[in-house]
């Protein structure tokens, strides 16, 4: 008797995993020889036919096996072509989400595995698990009927399908249909993965609205099809070490987005979005990763040009540990920025906040992310800018006149805490008002109404504070002798007073 499914990524009561989970089945599929396989299959633009002549465990388990294999700690897929960086980072991602439970995988003793992240550079050690058993190879005891081997009517789920999934203690576990269990299967195959700062992770779903499609893209990437994409976009599109540390769960989101632009070739079959699961501890449950947050990102070209633009103005960098060895540092920056940019809101809306929580290290990256500022924005900038400039040209003089040289960080606190202290629009609108009175600029004039705008406005006067310690915070000048003013971009860190 031929037993037959279909899966649909268009089916109504699909979820945003289960139609990534059948394109990760498609992926799977590309790699498995037709010809020698119990198990047939048709994919079309919208979905897979799968048929079989024998036990529905015995078709499963044949996929499984020519999906997932264990081989030298890592968990390997064969479909996606993996280097050594890449099977690390995709068995650190699966092992961290789908087989965060003790009862879904098996880990050996702690290694250390060293990685050359850049030419030049030193490498980098990193401490991990082996993985020698994993649930996707193990018996499937809760999906078949031990009798017959054919698939329950409804299968329990747990965690291992759907990161962070937790069984209700009133209505049990989350029940599956035979087709949405066989797609979640292979979701793994169609996820982008990252390790976040703070022992947490970052599980990135894409939508798929095109089967075909999107299997010629991850094609091309596996393969490593000839294409003319910079060296930075190839750099990009890798699956290494270096590119599965991220930031945070927006910057991850983003990342993952950037790379389906890259590939995509047909604007009618793009992915649109994608879900990111931030998982991490919680107070009630120690033992695994539990959903922190979960955000659906939708973003348009602008967002991701911008994106672009602040990961290379912001990239990771390897730092030397005190004991001796190395590691990859990411940016305190690019976190913020991409929170605000899947928010849609200005990449630099919050920069009050962010300046008192965080010391400032990062500086030359910023100065050349306000050439991102739009014509009304770039006004008030310039105006405090200009202020700033007239301001400092005095303590500079005051400095000579008494035979020392000029403290730039102790004359920048004063500036910015006389524009951070106000807490209302009215104190600060009369703040700014006073400063840009006191030191005129050529910046400034014929500026006022647009000023009077930002300051006068509920909705912008936070957005205001926001620009104008922003311009406070990344002046750059000439000095009276032609050099460069000393900033804090001179400066070490230990020098820096925010």
């Amino acid at each position: 008797m031929t037993t037959e499914f279909t899966l649909s990524i268009f089916e109504p009561n699909s979820l945003l995993p289960h139609r990534a989970g059948i394109a990760g089945l498609a992926l799977a599929l590309s790699e498995i020889n037709l010809d020698h396989s119990p198990v047939a299959w048709e994919i079309n633009d919208d979905e897979v036919i799968l048929s079989w002549d024998i036990l529905d465990r015995d078709a499963v388990k044949f996929l499984l096996s020519n999906t997932y294999i264990l081989q030298d700690g890592y968990l390997d897929v064969p479909a996606m072509k993996l280097d050594q960086q890449g099977k690390y980072a995709f068995t650190q991602g699966v092992t961290t989400t789908f087989l965060q439970h003790n009862q879904q995988r098996k880990l050996g003793d702690t290694l250390t595995k060293s990685f050359l992240i850049e030419d030049g550079q030193p490498e980098i050690s990193i401490s991990y698990k082996p993985i020698t058993s994993c649930y996707y190879l193990g018996d499937l005891k809760e999906a078949f009927s031990p009798k017959t081997g054919a698939f329950k009517g409804a299968i329990s789920l747990k965690g291992h399908h759907l990161p962070g999934l937790e069984e209700c203690f009133v209505n049990g576990t989350y029940k599956e249909t035979p087709q949405g269990y066989l797609a979640l299967l292979f979701l793994p195959l169609a996820c982008g993965y990252y390790e976040l700062p703070g022992r947490r992770s970052a599980l990135v779903i894409p939508e798929v609205i095109h089967l075909k499609q999107w299997l010629k893209q991850r094609l091309q990437l596996s393969q490593k099809v000839a294409q003319k994409l910079s060296k930075q976009d190839e750099k990009l599109l890798q699956r290494s070490y270096q590119n599965y540390q991220s930031s945070g769960a927006a910057e991850a989101a983003l990342y993952f987005l950037l790379q389906e632009r890259i590939l995509e070739d047909a604007l009618s079959s793009r992915v649109q979005y994608c879900e990111v699961y931030q998982l991490g501890k919680q107070a009630w449950n120690k033992q695994s990763y539990p959903k922190q947050a979960v955000c659906r990102v939708n973003v348009n070209d602008g967002i991701l040009s911008l994106y672009r633009s602040a990961y290379y103005l912001f990239p990771s960098k390897i730092r030397k540990k005190k004991d001796g060895g190395y590691w990859l540092a990411t940016s305190t920056v690019l976190p913020w920025i991409s929170q605000n940019l899947i928010q849609q809101h200005p990449w630099h809306a919050g920069f009050f906040e962010f300046w008192k929580a965080n010391e400032l290290y990062e500086r030359k990256g910023l100065i050349k992310m306000t050439q991102y500022l739009n014509d009304d924005e770039q006004i008030l900038f310039d105006a405090v800018q200009g202020a700033f400039r007239i301001f400092l040209r005095g303590q500079n003089q005051q400095a000579q006149n008494q035979g020392r040289p000029l403290d730039y960080s102790q004359v920048t606190d004063k500036v910015i805490y006389r524009l951070q202290r106000p807490s209302t629009q009215q104190e600060f609108a009369t703040a700014l008002v006073d400063f840009l009175s006191q030191y005129r600029s050529k910046a400034a004039k014929g500026s006022g109404p647009q000023i009077f705008q930002w300051l006068h406005r509920e909705a912008n006067w936070k957005q205001a504070r926001d620009l104008s310690l922003l311009a406070v915070a990344t002046y750059q000048g000439k000095g009276s002798d032609g050099e460069d003013d000393k900033t804090q971009e001179d400066m070490e860190p230990a020098e820096i007073n925010v």
